[in-house]
């Protein structure tokens, strides 16, 4: 055996060794990347008990007065925001038009840390003609 092939047997041994050692502490660093949030899982239903597309949703904490997150249903009446972890309220509302002093319809959901909590806003038919 060469010198030269003996050298790049040893080149290609370390290179192998350093890619094995650093894949623990990349697959701990990704891991831990994802419990930085939390979830908020939605879904938004009709009068008729189907799941509704295309309509606004806003989300705030409870102790804000604006919304800090909007997004629309998709095709299957669904939503989700990531949130921060930790023990905080969050306000779901439907973003809809209604008449002077009727509320839009809503739902309070309380996130403990880096969790998924799942929701769903109930739309009248009245609340459903006026999106």
């Amino acid at each position: 055996m060469s010198r030269r092939a003996l050298f790049r047997g040893y080149c290609t041994a370390a290179c192998c060794w350093l890619l094995l050692c650093s894949l623990p502490s990349f697959a701990q660093k990704s891991a831990s990347a994802k419990r930085d949030y939390a979830l908020i899982y939605g879904t938004v239903w009709g009068p008729d008990d189907h799941p509704v597309a295309g309509i606004p949703v806003s989300i705030r904490r409870a102790s804000d007065k604006n919304p800090k997150w909007q997004l629309v249903s998709d095709h299957s009446g669904e939503f989700a925001q990531r949130v921060p972890p930790g023990a905080q309220d969050y306000i779901i509302e439907a973003d809809i038009k209604l008449p002077k002093g009727r509320p839009r319809p809503q739902v309070t959901v309380h996130i403990a840390d880096d969790e998924r909590q799942d929701v769903s806003l109930h739309l009248t038919q009245e609340q459903l003609s006026r999106k």
